[in-house]
């Protein structure tokens, strides 16, 4: 293939989008003559260059898509810290293969403060994004305080959205913080909307007895814990706070 033909076909390539592919075209050519690379072997080189590149960007995309503010892994957490964590701790790593995110089950993070339920989430969020998974992360009361926001510039129906259609929606520090009328009726409509169609990781310092707490009644308590615990994974953390573990 002679230059004129490369810088054809370079052309052709970048038109189909497959920028990757065209920038290492020339390459490719090289090690076909050196190695002797069938026309078929050469496509599937240009292929799997474009695939690569293209899961590289996709991942990156999810990344910033998740609102994740760290890259938190699962290797990190001490499981040797208190019983409770080597009791959960095969239900825990199991959930890193995002196994439970294609039946559309939701996984539930409940104990007191610092007992690590964030850090879980936020490696589940950050596993996800890793895997190309549409996800997304926030606390309970920055999804309220924006979904308020947009109710009073009539823009509500689209920000619902925006937690409806993640594949994975991690909803940290659920009851740390009443949420009214209003703001448990929004609730409310995030987890009724993405029952049995999506998956919910929540993590939250009260137990179901005192969602009461959280919402603005106990009917509406009653009716979002019953749709997260319908196809979901519920795991109790117990223990002393982890930042404690330094201090003598």
């Amino acid at each position: 293939m002679n230059e004129q033909n490369i810088d054809s076909v370079i052309e052709k390539l970048k038109a189909l989008r497959m920028k990757t592919a065209a920038e290492h075209l020339a390459r490719i050519i090289q090690r076909a003559d050196t190695q002797n690379l069938s026309p078929l072997m050469i496509i599937e080189a240009l292929v799997d260059i474009e695939e690569e590149m293209r899961q590289k960007t996709r991942i990156l995309r999810r990344f910033k898509q998740s609102r994740l503010l760290e890259k938190p892994t699962i290797d990190q957490f001490d499981f040797h810290f208190h019983i409770s964590r080597q009791k959960q701790k095969t239900k825990i790593l199991n959930l890193m293969d995002m196994t439970f995110i294609s039946p559309k089950k939701d996984v539930l993070f409940i104990g007191n403060t610092g007992v690590g339920k964030s850090f879980l989430a936020k490696s589940i969020a950050f596993a996800a994004t890793q895997q190309g998974v549409k996800t997304l992360f926030t606390t309970a009361m920055d999804m309220i305080n924006l979904l308020t926001a947009a109710d009073v510039d009539r823009s509500l129906f689209k920000k619902l959205r925006d937690y409806q259609a993640p594949d994975l929606l991690v909803i940290d520090e659920v009851g740390y913080l009443p949420l009214g009328t209003q703001g448990s009726n929004l609730f409310f409509q995030v987890i009724s909307a993405r029952h049995q169609k999506k998956s919910t990781v929540i993590t939250s310092n009260l137990i179901f007895a005192e969602w009461g707490n959280i919402f603005d009644n106990t009917t509406v308590a009653t009716a979002i814990a019953d749709r997260l615990v319908h196809n979901s994974e519920v795991i109790v953390m117990e223990g002393p706070s982890y930042r404690t573990k330094n201090k003598s």
